[in-house]
């Protein structure tokens, strides 16, 4: 199965990827209704518009959102390239943030990239403990995706039942992705992913382990590929706050009409997965490896936040120029304060790629380390930025009236006299910076920008345990215990060889 088979040319163009989801006949669900046609629904449309955006700019600026594929020959989205350098990796983190900056929300094609960035070393490491040939069908796999330039959704979140117990101990094992059957022709799937990003958006969904397995959890260590049109998969699709601003009509009480961000629930009900689409099957000792890989990657991918926190921090400093004080020195720290926060974030995820490093495969990974600590820092920060900017706008920003009250023959007329800030600047300018404010902090766009930011790519939790795992404390107590004079001399030996393996690791000398 093909999503929408009446689609055979390359997609290019941001109008050709939306062409390209129609007639596809999802079982999707918003309201308790079945939506006939998603591509056209009011709430859903702006989510399209997003990432219809990736391609855009892989035409605006090529070498910075596309590349040559090693597979075709011919350009595809970057968010389709297997890193093979630690430019590769600065390069996503650079058009994350551009693409973060153009549309102000979730361009929703991270995950998929993330997921086969990592199973591309993962699956060669597999083979080679096992002899098996998920690498080579992996490559296959990802030669079709690159030659209609299709996007690829990572499907890894499952919604799990009691936390307590691991897969195979939950009192109904649907709470975790399984194998429910098995035919010479491959295997059928039955569980829930949750939080899925874009799912309905992508043209494949690539299924994986959301945690650690054991032995007993061979039937949950399942990796595959499916159409998004696969029979038995029905899509429940995720409130937000004032979504449904999108179907009053108007521009402005939306705040960002134009995009917007979108999650999922995925119910796989015997959904049949070929072997040629299968990456790992019952491989249950590589589940933690591929999980931390793909957080590895994933977590350095929020540099995405610093580019939606630019258009926020463009916001705050609009307000307070609308509103006659950007020069009043509070202000000024406040918008200081904004952007030392945002461009941490940056910072941290952009350094995780420039000291990433070849695995066993030739696929380049971040730093681990600096990739947690970005992600935690995403964790705390927007929503710091975002405090600060709400505290710009003013109170009107949680109390303004709507735009039919602007545009009301009676009212309308007494609300742009006394909603007016500076004499030169429209009353109704003036109302949608404050709506922008308001979608990106407390709105449809505060779904991506800020909880997603605490709980996409594992918890803050999640961070703290892999930083503690990777913080070297004996490594750091010997330098400690050398400057002191605590270490003997003889011993000395010892730590310029830790020393030297830590510079192998970080700086690649």
């Amino acid at each position: 199965m093909i999503s929408n088979p009446t689609h055979t040319n390359k997609i290019q163009t941001g109008e050709d990827y939306i062409n390209s989801l129609r007639g596809r006949n999802l079982k999707v669900y918003l309201f308790g209704e079945m939506i006939e046609e998603p591509v056209d629904h009011p709430i859903i449309r702006p989510s399209i518009n997003a990432l219809a955006k990736t391609y855009d700019l892989a035409i605006a600026a090529p070498e910075l959102a596309s590349v040559i594929s090693p597979f075709t020959g011919e350009r595809v989205s970057r968010f389709l390239h297997v890193c093979t350098d630690a430019k590769d990796l600065v390069l996503q983190n650079k058009m994350q943030r551009k693409l973060g900056q153009l549309t102000g929300t979730c361009f929703q094609r991270c995950v998929g990239m993330d997921a086969f960035n990592s199973l591309y070393s993962v699956t060669f490491e597999m083979d080679e403990k096992y002899n098996t040939s998920y690498h080579q069908r992996f490559k296959d796999f990802l030669t079709k995706m690159h030659r209609s330039n299709f996007v690829i959704g990572g499907a890894m979140t499952d919604v799990k039942g009691d936390r307590s117990l691991a897969p195979h101990q939950q009192a109904d094992q649907d709470m975790f992705l399984r194998i429910t059957k098995r035919t010479d022709e491959g295997v059928y799937v039955t569980g829930a992913k949750a939080h899925q990003t874009g799912c309905i958006n992508s043209h494949w969904m690539v299924v994986m382990p959301t945690m650690r397995l054991g032995e007993n959890d061979k039937d949950f260590a399942i990796v595959g590929a499916v159409p998004v049109d696969a029979e038995g998969i029905t899509y429940i699709y995720g409130r937000q706050s004032c979504d449904t601003r999108a179907m009053e009509g108007g521009t402005i009480d939306q705040g960002n009409a134009k995009y917007g961000g979108q999650e999922a629930m995925v119910i796989f009900e015997d959904v049949f997965i070929p072997t040629e689409n299968i990456f790992m099957d019952g491989e249950y000792d590589f589940a933690a490896m591929l999980v931390e890989r793909f957080t590895a990657y994933h977590r350095r991918s929020y540099v995405c936040k610093s580019g939606v926190g630019d258009v926020l921090i463009g916001a705050a400093a609009s307000i307070a120029e609308m509103n006659g004080v950007p020069k009043v020195s509070h202000i000024k720290d406040k918008l200081v304060e904004m952007t030392h926060l945002n461009e941490t974030v940056y910072a941290t995820g952009i350094a995780a790629s420039h000291q990433g490093y070849a695995t066993e495969s030739g696929a380049f990974i971040c730093d681990s380390m600096l990739s947690n600590v970005c992600k935690h820092h995403v964790t705390k920060m927007p929503y710091e930025i975002g405090r600060l900017a709400q505290d710009l706008a003013g109170g009107l920003v949680a109390t303004l009236p709507s735009e039919k009250d602007l545009n009301h023959p009676k009212i309308g007329k007494l609300l742009k006299k006394y909603l007016k800030g500076k004499a030169d600047v429209p009353t109704e300018d003036r109302m949608r910076m404050l709506r922008l404010i308001e979608n990106m902090t407390l709105g449809r766009n505060a779904v991506g920008y800020l909880t997603e930011s605490m709980h996409g790519a594992g918890s803050p939790q999640a961070q703290r345990i892999q930083i503690g795992r990777a913080m070297q404390l004996e490594y750091k107590k010997r330098l400690a215990k050398i400057i002191a004079g605590v270490v003997e001399e003889e011993k000395k030996d010892l730590v310029v060889e830790e020393l030297s393996g830590y510079f192998e690791r970080v700086f690649k000398i």
